[in-house]
């Protein structure tokens, strides 16, 4: 028996040869969601180390040209493996939510039902075209609740207060942007800087760990669907927790 790559059981067989000849295997543990796999693979990009590696590096500053040349395999390689996660992502903390009780929900609202509310600048293909990263923390711990993108729009922006109503918050703060006084009710909102500093400070990790939002810069996103994976991916794994 040979343990397979991805989930580590020793329940494969073997399953015939590719047409290199190198010998394939099959997993026949159902709960393994990759099947046939390979021992001995010719390109690198097929390997699962290189996989986790280069997601890792996507996240920490390095850009689709830096990754490939660091890791000897394709930049639509890089690509190609960012695009797989796309249907892992999820836009609100769900981790958190499991966490509360619903027969504490009223101790949890006045503990935690406070919540800062900002977007962040950056573009897809060029200056004129704006993308914004609209997201909620909570203001006692910092954590991530939700994010969305967009445009700087009422549209986007209610598309973010939809997601934020499981968590049953009773207070936001935000900037004086229009669209939070247009829709949040003047006895829960409290617009100004003092209250926005945990989130402000989230937009500096973001714009250091992930080069694409750096300012001043020649990296910037060519699509839209990649500059939303490779920050959803970022959210999803360092804000919510999550093994993607």
């Amino acid at each position: 028996m040979r343990s397979a790559a991805h989930c580590q059981s020793d329940q494969s067989v073997k399953r015939g040869k590719t047409a290199r000849g190198t010998q394939r295997y099959l997993c026949q543990n159902t709960l393994c969601a990759k099947g046939s796999f390979l021992l001995d693979y010719c390109n690198r990009g097929c390997l699962p180390a290189v996989k986790h590696t280069l997601i890792d590096m996507r996240l920490n500053a390095s850009g689709v040209r830096d990754t490939a040349r660091s890791l000897h395999i394709s930049p639509n390689t890089v690509l190609r493996e960012l695009r797989k996660k796309a249907r892992a992502l999820e836009s609100v903390n769900t981790a958190l939510l499991r966490t509360l009780n619903p027969n504490e929900v009223a101790w949890d609202i006045e503990r935690a039902g406070e919540a800062e509310m900002d977007e962040m600048w950056s573009f897809v293909g060029h200056k004129g075209n704006p993308h914004w990263l609209w997201h909620a923390i909570e203001h006692r711990t910092g954590k991530v609740l939700a994010y969305v993108f967009g445009r700087r729009t009422d549209e986007v922006f209610l598309q973010l207060k939809a997601l934020l109503e499981p968590f049953g918050l009773t207070r936001y703060y935000t900037d004086y942007w229009g669209a939070y006084t247009r829709h949040l009710d003047p006895d829960e909102h409290c617009p100004g800087k003092r209250n926005t500093q945990k989130i402000e400070r989230k937009h500096l990790t973001l714009r250091t760990r992930i080069k694409r939002l750096v300012r001043k810069t020649i990296c910037f996103s060519k699509t839209t669907q990649m500059h939303d994976i490779v920050i959803g991916l970022f959210v999803n794994r360092y804000a919510f927790g999550r093994a993607v």
